[in-house]
């Protein structure tokens, strides 16, 4: 799921792109991916885009009289900027802005299609699609803390809850967890103010970082390669691959359709997390520590 450094990214190439252009058409490919009715997907087709914004991990354009259209990605959506005109690919294709001087495509892999339009009308109806999670490069050390420590909650799933952070998913928490040397399952009120400031500057440096990266890959180019899986990653999926820091194996958590990476030598002292699906599989025989794990490789 693009993240807050690749949704910036993007917003940052539609700016230059599309800011004060008219919004000529407005095509759909897949009446799925409508998400409102009221106002009509056509409403803002003459106007002007006046600016574009980042509401967690959703493009907002902005028309005039206080119109929106809004973009979710989710999971496996992806934008392309192509020519003024260019058909909606029949099998990935969800739907197109047209512009004078190109089309925004946006497109979605696999059978279960997720990302969204949206068209609304006035702030109130916008700030309705906003989760309430702190904008994580602009709190302070101290509303970071207090949003983190609100629930009790391990900090994977806090820092990729939207309600308590924007913008940040799967692949990032991996990362700044990994710079943070935290464990993905300690708990959220269980962290002293050193690991907590640890972590808040953890999570400022490597949004800031991969934006910057990524902003520069990019080089004014259309983002063409947004992926959760990049070569530069510490840790994120690089399972079985050696840790940059330490040389340790990195190892996974896996439950339903993701999984979180980490260096057990340098986020969890040396223990094993427990897997799901190898627990139920291997019961007592689950190994605890990095000891264990190459014993039950070597039988």
């Amino acid at each position: 799921m693009p993240e807050l450094p690749d949704i910036t990214v993007y917003i940052e190439a539609l700016e230059a792109r599309v800011v004060g252009k008219t919004l000529n058409k407005v095509r759909v490919a897949s009446p799925a991916v409508l998400r409102t009715f009221d106002p009509p997907y056509s409403a803002p087709q003459g106007a002007p885009v006046v600016r574009l914004r980042r509401l967690g991990k959703r493009i907002v354009f902005e028309f005039p009289d206080e119109l929106f259209l809004v973009i979710h990605l989710m999971v496996a959506g992806r934008l392309q900027w192509k020519a003024a005109g260019t058909a909606v690919p029949k099998k990935v294709g969800l739907a197109a802005l047209d512009f004078d001087g190109g089309s925004l495509i946006l497109t979605e892999q696999g059978t279960r299609k997720r990302a969204g339009i949206w068209i609304l009308r006035g702030e109130e109806a916008l700030d309705r699609e906003n989760r309430g999670g702190v904008e994580p490069l602009e709190a302070s050390p101290v509303e970071f803390a207090a949003a983190l420590t609100g629930e009790n909650r391990t900090l994977k799933r806090a820092l990729t809850d939207p309600r308590i952070f924007s913008g940040i998913g799967n692949s990032f928490s991996d990362e700044i967890l990994w710079e943070a040397r935290l464990s993905p399952v300690a708990r959220t009120r269980q962290l002293d103010p050193e690991e907590i400031e640890r972590l808040h500057i953890a999570t400022v440096g490597q949004l800031t970082k991969w934006t910057d990266l990524l902003r520069t890959q990019v080089g004014g180019e259309w983002p063409a390669k947004v992926t959760a899986f990049r070569p530069e990653m510490a840790v994120h999926g690089k399972y079985g691959e050696a840790c940059p820091r330490c040389g340790t194996a990195v190892q996974r958590i896996v439950y339903a359709a993701n999984e979180t990476n980490y260096c057990p030598t340098c986020q969890t002292g040396g223990k094993l997390l427990a897997d799901r699906s190898l627990s139920r599989l291997l019961g007592d025989d689950w190994p605890k520590t990095l000891e264990e794990l190459e014993e039950l490789k070597g039988r």
